[in-house]
């Protein structure tokens, strides 16, 4: 009889939790510019090319996914902990290459490096499973980009730590 109480317990309490979870997410998802001003003082939220109801928290806050900001490589014939077919995206620019391990990337999602001189961001979404890695460089200035906790169409919105402009 004691394990059913118990039992019973545990299921109301999870019950509980996922509905106050529920509430906690439609707040969220409601949320705009208007809430968002807070943790974003920076952000100019006047100017948008997306329509700010297609983007919906993910959960973690700003940078509550952090960026790694200096990665640390060791040339292939040194790695130890990687597996003969483990996943990476790897770039290459000029005669320069990096591999940047997904089992890293997912605790990331986001490095900010220089690869053959170009200074690079990579990303990763681990919920719809794509990568991207593009030039920091736009009008001039180098930027570094960090994580917004939010999601358009489940995908990472990342920002640049400069002007704190979502991307």
């Amino acid at each position: 009889m004691r394990r059913e109480q118990i039992c019973h317990r545990v299921r109301r309490r999870l019950a509980l939790a996922i509905l106050l979870l529920g509430l906690v997410t439609a707040i969220e998802a409601k949320a705009g510019p208007e809430d968002w001003g807070r943790e974003w003082p920076h952000t100019d939220f006047s100017r948008h090319s997306v329509d700010y109801n297609e983007i919906f928290s993910g959960g973690p806050p700003k940078d509550g996914i952090p960026a790694i900001d200096r990665p640390q490589f060791v040339p292939v014939g040194e790695t130890r902990n990687l597996a003969p077919r483990e996943p990476v995206i790897s770039v290459r620019i000029g005669s320069e290459a990096r591999a940047f391990p997904l089992r890293i990337l997912i605790w990331h999602e986001i490095v900010n490096d220089t690869v053959g001189g170009t200074p690079i961001a990579v990303t990763w979404c681990p919920l719809c499973n794509s990568s991207v890695a593009f030039d920091r460089r736009v009008g001039g200035r180098t930027l570094s980009f960090g994580t917004t906790g939010k999601l358009r169409n489940s995908d990472l919105v990342m920002y640049d730590r400069e002007t704190e402009s979502w991307w």
